[in-house]
């Protein structure tokens, strides 16, 4: 019997998409094939189709169409559209892969799981690093005991964003916590492995018309803090660490996907060090994802795991706009991420962009 494979769409090429998500197909052969390609920009559509043979090109308004021939989609669009065309793939028994944030407020992720559910199709939110060794590390050192019981987290992520690129227009879902907070906040959930029950934060500076620095703090159970500073006009940045009650685990580079990530142990004034080599992150997720599609299994990172993280960023702009901390209901969560789900795939060369521009321009 042939293999079978489930047939994407990717929906939206801008920069992400090409530099990422289109090559990770290449290392994904084993149950996921490119099928189809959907974007607004017609050079986009031709040039990228005969550069990837994909069989398949269409424009927006050929959506309904696009998904009468495909299994899945993922969805690189602007924030502002992941919960549009997440529900009309659903709804048309299309399964849903879609780029973080999941949307743009919880009653679009709501809305999302809802479609999901009704549709019968598995609904994940592409969380790269909950499959890649590094991340995965850290959590387990966390879990483990072997720094103590954990009591603090700290994280910068800083990077210099252009004010015309769609990050910085608030009517796409643009800003400093749906780009980039996002991470602070997932790898201090997935640390702690617990829920925040009060946040609060301050921004500064405008760019474009979203906020150009954010600074937070989220108190978890057991007086245990995440403190995290983000900004689009800043040199590149990528770290967190974790400070537990025996030692401290420090993680630099943290958040990127095109570089080796780096541990800093350190235990009893005993400092180690570690480097994970570069890999491709973007095949993990849809070797995985596939794999729950053909499989009929639940994937972790979910919807919940994707509103989770929205209602955070709300409550924390909420804060910032009132000047007060803002108190969170309590957000059952009961899977997290594991070493079982790393999966390893060599790094792609970074190819030639059509008609888009990386968020430093």
């Amino acid at each position: 019997m042939p293999r079978r494979l489930v047939r994407y769409a990717v929906v939206g090429l801008g920069h992400i998409a090409q530099v990422a998500v289109l090559p990770a197909f290449g290392n994904a052969r084993r149950n996921s094939r490119l099928a189809a390609l959907v974007s607004g920009d017609p050079v986009k559509r031709e040039t990228l189709q005969k550069k990837y043979q994909v069989e398949e090109a269409y424009s927006y308004e050929q959506y309904e169409e696009c998904l009468k021939n495909v299994d899945a989609v993922y969805i690189a669009l602007p924030n502002s559209m992941h919960c549009e065309y997440a529900v009309r793939a659903a709804r048309a028994g299309v399964h849903v892969l879609v780029e973080k944030p999941m949307a743009v407020t919880g009653q679009e992720c709501e809305r999302m799981i809802r479609a999901a559910r009704e549709g019968g199709v598995r609904l994940m939110v592409a969380y790269r690093l909950h499959f890649e060794r590094a991340n995965l590390e850290a959590i387990e050192v966390a879990r483990s005991g072997r720094i103590g019981e954990p009591r603090l987290f700290s994280s910068t992520f800083a990077m210099t964003v252009v004010e015309d690129n769609i990050r910085c227009r608030s009517e796409l879902g643009g800003g400093v916590l749906y780009d980039i907070g996002i991470y602070c906040i997932n790898a201090a959930r997935g640390l702690f492995r617990e829920e925040p029950e009060e946040v609060r934060a301050s921004t500064a500076g405008r760019r474009g018309d979203v906020e150009e620095s954010v600074s937070a703090v989220l108190r978890f159970p057991g007086d245990r803090t995440a403190t995290f500073a983000c900004s689009f006009n800043a040199a590149k940045v990528s770290e967190y660490r974790i400070a537990g009650t025996r030692g401290d685990l420090a993680v630099e580079p943290a958040y990127e996907y095109a570089a080796a990530l780096k541990h800093r142990i350190t235990l009893d004034r005993d400092t180690k060090e570690r480097r994970f080599a570069k890999r491709d992150q973007f095949a993990p997720e849809l070797l995985y994802f596939s794999d729950c599609v053909l499989k009929g299994h639940d994937p972790e990172p979910s919807g919940r795991e994707g509103l989770a993280d929205v209602r955070i960023i709300e409550a924390l702009y909420r804060s910032a706009a009132s000047g007060q901390p803002v108190a969170l209901e309590p957000y059952e969560k009961a899977d997290r991420p594991s070493l079982e789900q790393e999966i390893r795939r060599p790094p792609i060369e970074k190819p030639d962009v059509v008609h888009a521009r990386a968020p430093s321009g």
